[in-house]
């Protein structure tokens, strides 16, 4: 965990909500937790100004069409048709659907990069600084924390609000790999920060 609560510039930080939607929270043992956990950085976000973003998984066919056999993570996920776009379980949960919308991007590879426009979108926004949350730590956690880190982007990871359905994969990425490009922070760490980077003078909503 980091030592200390990180300063933050809302104006240039944004809130990476990944991956919660119910076809991949379902294989998680305590999924209500993180659920709760990434509405309580949504408000502290909300409150200081920080933009929010979501980031999903689905395909539509084309998108199925589009993947080759030969790759193993998505291959099998294109035969069975599955993740499909169309499908409510297989967008953001609706708890965190709540209030004003935020914006969103759909994925259709691991990383929150590669098949999206999230990139020229944070640049455009004047985004430097990414806080990250979301399932799973092993798959679109962990390969955001690499290309963002690449890109030159600042990151804090909330490690209460990122989960593996391996507790121990989980918890070797946040001790030994994910430090290495990341700050790791928990969520009333985050909230600590968030608070202390409203504006003078501004009340929090």
């Amino acid at each position: 965990m980091a030592s200390r609560t990180p300063a933050l510039d809302p104006g240039r930080t944004a809130l990476l909500l990944m991956d919660l939607q119910h076809s991949l929270l379902a294989a998680l043992p305590e999924p209500e937790l993180i659920l709760e956990r990434a509405q309580r950085a949504q408000r502290a976000a909300l409150a200081a100004g920080i933009r929010e973003i979501h980031v999903r998984v689905a395909f539509t066919p084309e998108d199925h069409a589009a993947v080759p056999a030969h790759n193993k993570a998505f291959a099998p996920v294109a035969e069975a048709g599955a993740l499909a776009a169309t499908q409510p379980e297989n967008d953001v949960h609706p708890l965190l659907r709540e209030g004003e919308p935020a914006h969103t991007v759909t994925k259709t590879r691991v990383g929150a990069f590669s098949t999206t426009s999230l990139d020229p979108f944070l640049r455009e926004q004047g985004i430097d600084t990414l806080v990250l949350a979301g399932i799973f730590t092993s798959g679109v956690v962990l390969s955001t924390v690499r290309e963002a880190a690449d890109r030159d982007y600042r990151l804090l990871v909330l490690d209460d609000v990122c989960a593996d359905p391996d507790p121990q994969l989980h918890r070797t990425l946040m001790e030994s790999v994910l430090p290495t490009q990341a700050d790791i922070l928990d969520v009333a760490a985050f909230e600590a920060a968030a608070d202390a980077a409203v504006p003078a003078g501004s009340s929090p909503s």
